[in-house]
């Protein structure tokens, strides 16, 4: 069975990949440094405090995830790291980590890193949209379609 894995602690699609999740009835794997409150949910998840110590929640989905399951993170390097193991990776706006971009993401990643350390960058997030969640929604529900596909 297809198990989704979320990088826990800022994930604003906790509602969404839960409504997926019992539309397919599909595990989720929550890793975060902190207890989540998700309310009453209808299929069944499985919640891992990890250490507070850097990388913990990501190492954790790493030892545990499998081919064909699904992430959701920002975390560039944890992406690559589950695409490794043949899993697919949704950043929280929708967009798709695959082997075909990860390395790009990867490179962006370090340059925007260097570029806010010498100054020449300020940094700054995007606020999240409804269209980031709708996007989302519609990407995850799609991941979740090829990958049972795949699976079986």
């Amino acid at each position: 069975m297809v198990e989704i894995f979320i990088d826990g602690d800022a994930c604003p699609v906790k509602n969404e990949i839960i409504k997926v999740a019992e539309r397919h009835k599909l595990k989720i794997n929550i890793a975060s440094n902190g207890w989540i409150r998700l309310g009453e949910v209808g299929v069944e998840v499985n919640q891992v405090m990890v250490a507070t110590t850097p990388d913990a929640a990501d190492d954790w989905i790493v030892d545990n995830i499998k081919e064909f399951d699904i992430v959701a993170t920002a975390d560039i390097p944890l992406a690559s790291r589950c695409l490794e193991k043949g899993a697919y990776a949704l950043r929280f706006n929708g967009s798709e980590f695959t082997p075909d971009n990860i390395g790009s993401s990867l490179a962006m990643r370090e340059l925007h890193s260097f570029l806010r350390e010498t100054g020449e960058q300020v940094s700054y997030n995007p606020s999240f949209s409804t269209k980031n969640r709708s996007d989302f929604l519609s990407k995850l529900e799609t991941l979740v379609q090829r990958a049972e596909r795949a699976k079986s």
